[in-house]
């Protein structure tokens, strides 16, 4: 499944709704840099029925640096999130549910316990 960008968005917009295409980019990007601004602000963003933009908290902690070993220490930071409404989580689950899984990966049979004892 191929990533999504904001031009395919632009295009696909503009394809479902009949407006021009310079129109529509200029009322997403003013929408994203509206939703980064309140972010930036230490608002929260609450779109029903979609989800929640947020910026929560991370605390201070050790890690290390991978090329050196050595350990280092991460600032405490605001770290912004988002989380799906309810609704678009229970669709998501509902279409892995009417995925056949059969026809994406090959059939594996199970094995049975005499059959594992066997290997061993």
């Amino acid at each position: 499944m191929p990533n999504i960008t904001k031009q395919s968005l632009i295009q696909e917009i503009a394809k479902s709704t009949g407006f021009v295409r310079n129109d529509i980019k200029t009322v997403v990007e003013q929408f994203l840099g509206l939703v980064g601004e309140k972010l930036i602000d230490g608002n929260t963003i609450e779109i029903r029925g979609f989800g929640t933009f947020a910026c929560k908290p991370r605390k201070a902690r050790p890690a290390r640096n991978p090329r050196t070993g050595e350990t280092v220490l991460i600032e405490e930071r605001m770290v912004p999130t988002f989380k799906f409404s309810n609704d678009i989580k229970d669709k998501i689950n509902s279409l892995e549910s009417l995925v056949d899984v059969d026809a994406i990966s090959p059939e594996i049979e199970p094995v049975t316990a005499e059959q594992s004892n066997e290997q061993d």
